[in-house]
């Protein structure tokens, strides 16, 4: 027997749920930039059996896939294991779902999976909708139960490990309570902001800021998500640091991350990190022209950071953010260094940082200038009011 027959045999004998977790396993690891022998082979046979597509992202099962619905604004297609305030990585809900299936809930489980696959048969959507719901507040209720202490939450977390080797899965699975339990309100959230923002004005983010502050109000534990489906209209992604400045009493780090949404900046540069990977995977793939638009637009993060935050290289945000910048450098480094000095490289090119451009510090000093005056009168505010 040949090494493929063997290899056959092996996932044969896998249930499918196993093999489903196998791939979203593998294709885990291949995004951490790990690389395993043979790891192709199987993820191609696999995609082959429950991605008729061949596609790399992973579609649960009906039953799942309904379960799962509430969360689909909040996935994203990535490795779990970099921090995504507010989002969710579709690679961990493979070994979610097997874990409520055999571990939480196993025969509340069947009996879901049984009753909405017998009402997607008759083509029955508002039933479908309704089972669905039934058993998502079920499964909160659980676990709400399962975290009350910490002997029966370390119990789940080592449930679910047998599932995924990700650290941070179970982070998930507590994000997808919070989303599971503020019901229609984050949908119904989503619906009344603007299809796009281009550019986030001082209007706009006083307008964004009285929705969240209601939001905030009825749900605080969801807010991580109503702030993501707000970065999901920003464009381009570092703008929404602007919801934290804005309300800050000054530029220094202290006076943003007092701001009730000082978790942006977080978020920002998750994205940043986001786009950390993406330009991994482009260099991989010799894909250079998009790693000269991923290259733009990270310089264009970096940039805007530290000038909307004072002082940012000194705290936790400007740590993670120089981590991020050395682990793009040594990128971009190894990628240039292939070619003989001689050779310019488009990457190593200046003009990727606009900033530096004569129209860049332009538009810095007047940025400058600008906050100068409103610091100003922030100050001559405040003295007035210790008067």
């Amino acid at each position: 027997m040949d090494e493929i027959d063997r290899l056959s045999e092996f996932l044969q004998r896998l249930t499918p749920l196993s093999r489903s977790c196998l791939l979203s396993e593998l294709e885990r690891l291949e995004l951490c930039g790990i690389d395993m022998p043979g790891s192709a082979e199987i993820q191609a046979r696999l995609r082959a059996e429950f991605r008729k597509d061949g596609s790399t992202q992973a579609r649960a099962t009906s039953p799942s896939r309904y379960f799962f619905a509430p969360l689909e604004l909040l996935l994203i297609d990535g490795a779990p294991e970099h921090a995504n305030m507010g989002r969710i990585s579709r690679n961990t809900l493979t070994p979610i779902w097997e874990w409520i299936c055999r571990d939480l809930l196993p025969t509340m489980a069947r009996d879901y999976i049984k009753a909405i696959s017998d009402q997607v048969a008759a083509n029955n959507p508002k039933e479908v909708l309704k089972i669905a719901s039934t058993f998502q507040t079920k499964v909160v209720k659980v676990l709400e139960s399962t975290f009350a202490s910490t002997e029966s939450t370390e119990f789940a977390r080592a449930k679910l490990a047998q599932y995924t080797a990700s650290r941070t899965a179970f982070d998930d699975v507590r994000k997808m309570q919070h989303v599971l339990r503020a019901g229609n309100a984050l949908p119904k959230f989503n619906e009344k902001l603007p299809e796009k923002i281009a550019r986030f004005g001082d209007s706009q983010v006083a307008q964004i800021n009285a929705q969240l502050d209601a939001f905030k109000k009825a749900h605080p534990e969801a807010l991580p998500f109503a702030l993501a489906l707000v970065a999901r209209r920003v464009t381009p992604s570092w703008q929404l640091v602007r919801l934290a400045t804005k309300a800050a009493a000054s530029k220094s780090p202290a006076d943003v991350a007092a701001t009730p949404y000082a978790c942006v900046v977080h978020m920002v540069l998750d994205r940043l990190d986001d786009k950390r990977l993406a330009l991994r995977v482009a260099l991989r793939h010799n894909r250079v022209l998009v790693a000269r638009d991923l290259l733009t637009e990270i310089y264009d993060t970096e940039y805007a950071l530290k000038v909307r935050i004072d002082g940012i290289e000194n705290c936790e945000w400007g740590i993670r953010l120089q981590q991020l910048m050395d682990a793009i450098a040594a990128l971009v480094s190894a990628e240039v260094s292939r070619f003989p000095s001689n050779v310019g490289h488009i990457l190593g090119s200046r003009r990727l940082r606009s900033h530096d451009t004569i129209g860049g510090k332009l538009t810095y000093l007047a940025w400058k200038g600008r906050d100068a005056m409103q610091d100003g009168a922030a100050a001559f505010r405040k003295l007035i009011g210790q008067a």
